[in-house]
């Protein structure tokens, strides 16, 4: 009765954190997770999330965002990788290109910058090809995956 080894279970899946950035916080480096990522402070960096990305209201980011999902209330200045649905809501500025799947754009919000969508990845030619690009610059030509 009292010799008896019973083993703890973990569950099978464990559920994803959010993670959240709170206003008055600033943040220099990259930040990876496999859950959500909610931002109302600053973050200078990459953020790379395997889930959604929100940048509320008095959220800043200075850098790329690398996720499945987004939503921007706040300010982004950099390029976005949106694997399926980029939102940006009336009171969100990006400056940056973007690159996505599907794009709902508010009334009120401010873009600029590029945008490819339904692309899942963009390379240069060189990087199809095998063949090396000078160091001199010159514009690189884009193919769609």
């Amino acid at each position: 009765m009292f010799n008896t080894k019973e083993t703890a279970k973990a569950p099978a899946t464990t559920p994803a954190a959010i993670n959240l950035i709170g206003a008055g916080t600033s943040i220099e480096g990259e930040i990876t997770s496999d859950g959500d990522i909610r931002i109302d402070g600053k973050v200078k960096g990459t953020v790379n999330s395997k889930a959604k990305i929100v940048i509320g209201n008095t959220g800043v980011v200075e850098g790329d965002l690398i996720c499945d999902n987004a939503d921007v209330s706040g300010k982004v200045f950099g390029k976005l990788q949106v694997e399926d649905l980029l939102f940006l809501k009336a009171t969100g500025y990006l400056e940056g290109d973007i690159i996505t799947g599907k794009l709902v754009v508010e009334s009120g919000s401010r873009f600029s910058g590029s945008c490819r969508m339904g692309v899942k990845e963009i390379k240069p030619q060189s990087e199809k090809t095998g063949t090396a690009q000078s160091s001199q610059r010159e514009p690189v030509a884009y193919e769609l995956s």
